[in-house]
């Protein structure tokens, strides 16, 4: 992987979310060699995404590129590569491009999508945790729109004319919202030959009230916000099944839906080699002691969604945010310059700066320590943490110029469909595996 051997420690950093380009921008110009590996050579910003896939943002508003990040770093080397495992007895990494030493290893993976077990879902379900995701949900929400204004038969356009997304945390809420605009101010522009007043938006969560991560006002605010869209709720709704077309739950609800969008929760995303003991069965995250150290290992380290630190403050670990991710990132990075000159490291305390959710145009909530907002002002707040929050101040301008077009305008105007997306039917591929094995 080209990589020059040098007499320098070496760390090397798994992941380019926001953990991984927080610790790596810290350790800038110190004396180290740093390697960061990605499955992509951009960095993304996760918050975004559901703009991306409603219209509102081109997908390279949330994205940078990684090498571009570190530009200034002397020592710095990214290859976009898969980590495939770890060895810790021989301090060896391997990926798809090779295997590679370390000194210090910091796995920084973050989630993936979890779909309980649930295999149909899995097959047939629009996840959302990549830009690619996102633009697949643009392409095929379009599509649909372009095939309800030229089908005959009413119940299949009123199937393209249904969303379903299930998730009420902070992704679901945002997302159904996005969506309510496109239905009172953009979709009617685009096809006055649809009646819009048969769009169906439905939100599902599986908890007794939307946003459980927090406040029970933030809640009550964001349901009502919802409602006043014209987004159907249904919570303690389980969903069992989607074959495509139908939406099953547990308690009885069936919904006939093209798009249907799964934003329900995450699972860890551990690399292999790493004992067995030091991963949480259930959630798939690194076990990691108050220095992000991973159970059992001195010089591995998780941070961010993918570290598990237990406490009894937090004894299910720390939300799975930006914002832990990013402390932790930063204080590693001076802890690891203190492993290597023999000092001591200090413990991770999470500063908790509150969490929000936007609903939609002038509708937000926000958590600010014992303060709760919602409507205009924590809207404005919302838009201004996440606009300085984007990494480059291209990006940051660009984003904001779209949200003032968008303003003004009561516009998206991200609505082209540049690629085809056919969903795939996988379920049918296993189907035919298994007859062939059973023959």
């Amino acid at each position: 992987m080209n990589i020059p051997k040098t007499k320098m420690p070496r760390v090397v950093i798994v992941g380019g979310g926001f953990a991984g380009i927080s610790i790596a921008k810290k350790l800038k110009g110190l004396p180290i060699q740093l390697v960061m590996f990605d499955r992509h050579n951009y960095h993304t910003f996760q918050p975004l995404l559901y703009q991306v896939s409603t219209s509102g943002l081109e997908a390279d508003s949330i994205a940078y590129p990684l090498r571009k990040i570190m530009k200034k770093h002397k020592n710095f080397h990214f290859r976009m590569a898969e980590v495939k495992n770890i060895n810790p007895t021989t301090q060896v990494i391997d990926t798809n491009i090779g295997s590679l030493e370390y000194d210090y290893l910091v796995i920084a993976t973050g989630t993936k999508t979890n779909y309980f077990g649930n295999k149909q879902i899995e097959y047939n379900a629009l996840p959302m945790k990549t830009v690619p995701q996102a633009l697949d949900i643009r392409s095929f929400m379009l599509q649909n729109f372009e095939k309800a204004s030229v089908t005959e038969n009413d119940e299949e356009r009123q199937a393209y004319m249904t969303f379903v997304v299930v998730g009420g945390g902070p992704t679901g809420v945002e997302l159904a919202g996005a969506l309510a605009e496109l239905k009172r101010k953009v979709f009617p522009k685009d096809y006055p030959d649809i009646d819009l007043s048969k769009m169906e938006i439905h939100l599902l969560e599986g908890a007794p009230r939307l946003l459980p991560p927090m406040s029970e006002t933030a809640s009550k605010k964001a349901e009502k916000f919802l409602r006043e869209l014209g987004v159907t709720i249904h919570l303690k709704t389980l969903v069992t099944q989607y074959d495509g077309t139908n939406v099953e739950t547990k308690e009885g609800v069936i919904l006939k839906a093209s798009t249907f969008i799964w934003s329900a929760g995450v699972t860890g995303n551990p690399v292999l080699g790493v004992n067995e003991n030091a991963i949480h069965d259930k959630v798939k995250r690194y076990i990691v002691n108050e220095y992000n150290q991973v159970d059992g290992y001195n010089n591995i380290f998780a941070i961010g969604d993918i570290a598990l630190m237990m406490s009894d403050e937090y004894p299910k670990g720390h939300p799975q945010l930006a914002q832990p991710a990013i402390q932790q990132g930063e204080l590693l990075a001076k802890n690891l310059m203190n492993l290597i000159n023999n000092k001591p490291m200090k413990p991770f305390k999470y500063i908790d700066k509150g969490s929000m959710a936007t609903i939609g145009r002038n509708k937000a909530v926000a958590d600010i320590k014992k303060l709760h907002f919602g409507g205009f002002f924590a809207w404005f707040i919302w838009m201004f943490v996440h606009l300085f929050s984007l990494v480059g101040f291209r990006n940051r301008v660009i984003t904001f110029f779209n949200w003032m077009y968008n303003y003004i305008n009561y516009d998206k105007a991200a609505r082209s469909i540049f690629r085809y997306y056919k969903r795939e039917n996988k379920s049918e591929v296993v189907v035919k595996k298994e007859e062939e094995v059973t023959a």
